[in-house]
């Protein structure tokens, strides 16, 4: 028979409030008095399987506080995608030390293992409670307005490209930044947000939501650059043409593969190099620069919103209550309400599990270069409190004396 006994993990790419949600779950299970033990798997899946777990009951409500608020995932993740057998495996462990509780904060990968994890349960009659804990900087788990850990990747991208804004219109020429994002382009939509006056970059933003054209580009860039003199980019690391095949492997004489056999698309700046070699070959421009913001936008200290922070936190908190009282499993989901608050819900595994969202069509504008009003208002509040503004000289021209051109 399970006892009340709690274990959780941190699988996928980190973000900067994962260990919120750690922390939240934690303190929050420390409330009820029938709970007994509250262990952490150190690297995910496989800490499970390798029994390799830590007692976090010996932690302080001090030191907690401080893992809270820093960046990355403080258990230690995983890549692993577990099948089937490797789920048995880990429900054999669960079962061996008595879990009765398990969490699993992480992506739409994570949200399959505890969905098979619990089926296992379920056919062996073992009372194990499963709950997903959201977590992505992609901004893509079906069911939520948005997932913790995509609000501070946004506003470390926002500010990157403001900052990149200031430098390319002092020194003026072509930047290509490419951001996360496979199937979705949430956070290189977000690049938009650092814009204040109306020439400011970013001046071009493509997503993976739409097919990307060489030519087009290549044309999209000279009109912008011609009328202004200079021109910012934002890329999404997924963009692929009208067949689905990824631009880099077009570009690229060889791409790397991950263990899943997916080509690598992070970790490398081989895109924007390759783009940047375009502008410069076909435009004849000279000063063209890129850069891959990789994994600097997942835990960047210091570029945190105090509203993802929040959220993450009563996400983990959420979990904790749901299992206590709620009866069944699933993926706490987060739901926005008024002009803008939040809510969660408890919304079942399989309707998150080894789904993908996308952007909306009216998140996009037309001409599929550009993001709608609509997206920024929905980004706006959640970006967080005392976002930097840039600001600009107004001091008027002096009259020229030798009136040379």
């Amino acid at each position: 028979m399970a006892s009340n006994r709690i274990l959780i993990a941190q699988g996928g790419g980190p973000t900067a409030v994962i260990n919120q949600s750690l922390v939240g779950a934690v303190l929050e299970a420390r409330r009820y008095r029938e709970i007994d033990l509250v262990v952490g798997a150190r690297h995910g899946v496989r800490g499970i399987v390798n029994e390799d777990l830590v007692d976090l009951g010996q932690e302080t409500n001090d030191n907690l506080e401080r893992v809270a608020a820093t960046p990355a995932s403080a258990l230690g993740s995983t890549r692993d995608k577990p099948d089937l057998k490797y789920c048995q495996e880990i429900f054999k462990v669960l079962q061996a030390h008595e879990i009765g509780q398990f969490f699993y904060i992480g992506g739409n990968d994570s949200s399959d293992t505890v969905r098979i994890v619990s089926e296992e349960a379920s056919k062996s009659g073992y009372p194990l409670r499963c709950i997903h804990i959201p977590k992505t900087i992609d901004n893509d788990l079906v069911g939520n307005d948005h997932t913790p850990g995509f609000p501070s990747a946004a506003r470390f991208v926002a500010q990157a490209f403001a900052g990149a804004n200031l430098d390319n219109a002092a020194l003026p020429g072509v930047y290509v930044g490419v951001v996360m994002g496979r199937h979705a382009g949430f956070l290189t939509a977000a690049s938009a947000l650092a814009r204040k006056y109306h020439d400011d970059g970013p001046h071009l933003i493509y997503v993976p939501e739409r097919n990307f054209s060489i030519e087009s580009f290549l044309a999209d860039v000279k009109r912008t650059y011609d009328k202004l003199g200079r021109c910012i980019i934002a890329v999404s690391e997924g963009i692929h043409d009208a067949s689905g095949e990824a631009i880099i492997t077009q570009l690229a004489q060889s791409v790397e593969r991950d263990a899943h056999g997916n080509v690598q698309l992070s970790g490398t700046g081989a895109l924007a190099d390759l783009l940047c070699d375009e502008i410069k070959d076909k435009l004849k421009i000279k000063r063209v620069r890129g850069d891959t913001f990789g994994y600097l936008q997942r835990s960047f200290l210091g570029c945190v919103s105090d509203v993802d922070q929040r959220e993450a936190r009563e996400a983990g908190e959420r979990a904790v209550q749901f299992a206590m009282r709620g009866g069944r499993n699933g993926s706490v989901a987060i739901k926005r309400t008024g002009s803008y608050a939040s809510g969660f819900e408890l919304v079942p595994l399989d309707s998150v599990a080894a789904k993908t969202r996308v952007m909306e069509d009216e998140l996009i504008a037309p001409s599929g270069t550009d993001v709608t009003d609509a997206f920024r208002s929905y980004l706006q509040p959640l970006l967080g409190s005392d976002m930097p503004q840039a600001h600009r000289l107004r001091a008027p021209a002096v009259p020229k004396v030798l009136n040379r051109s």
